[in-house]
């Protein structure tokens, strides 16, 4: 860590054991920061115990789609990164195209499936939009996608690397009777999704 990380401070747990049959502890730890010059910190039994709490409700947020309890957690918004790719360009066929994001990390937590509203920063401006996740059931989907509709924006996103923050939950993945009727529950997501936005500031 020394020699190829230049590690200066190591952040440490309580009870972390390390080295052959991890026969070594913090206290071997803390004798080698001297020998080569590192700074250790060592976590409590009750921070590490707060961490897991914070880590638990904050999934239990996500998975009931309470982004803002998730957000209060986190003391920043939550978010997901990925490449923008095609998909069924169904969105298109009703004017609210969208971008479909292709997550590059696949071990990251997702929030339920519905419809959020997101911001994201293209081109170094603050641009808002609204997401939705789930597999399209309207249309007969199939494998669970993450889409953006970006309002007041046009250009195309196809192969850019973007983050989406999320800001707050609008409602539950639905199932409709056609395609117009899902364009019609979108109209009113914008509607929500713009009033919110002017509300925030």
């Amino acid at each position: 860590m020394v020699k190829n990380l230049r590690a200066k401070k190591i952040i440490i747990g309580y009870d972390h054991r390390f080295g052959r049959n991890r026969n070594a502890n913090i206290a071997d730890l803390k004798k080698f920061g001297k020998t080569y010059h590192f700074e250790i910190e060592e976590i409590s039994a009750k921070e590490l115990d707060d961490v897991a709490i914070s880590s638990t409700k904050i999934r239990r947020a996500l998975d009931a789609g309470d982004i803002e309890t998730a957000n209060t957690y986190l003391g920043y918004e939550f978010m997901i990164s990925g490449e923008v790719v095609k998909g069924n360009a169904i969105g298109r066929t009703i004017k609210y195209p969208t971008a479909n994001l292709n997550l590059q990390e696949t071990y990251k937590l997702v929030p339920k499936n519905g419809v959020y509203i997101v911001q994201a920063f293209i081109e170094g401006k603050k641009t808002y939009g609204i997401t939705s996740i789930g597999t399209n059931p309207t249309v007969g989907g199939k494998q669970k996608t993450i889409e953006t509709h970006f309002l007041d924006f046009n250009k195309d996103l196809y192969g850019k690397h973007i983050t989406i923050e999320f800001l707050k939950f609008i409602r539950d993945e639905k199932t409709f009777k056609s395609v117009e009727f899902l364009r019609r529950e979108i109209i009113k997501d914008e509607r929500f999704a713009k009033q919110f936005i002017k509300e925030r500031g």
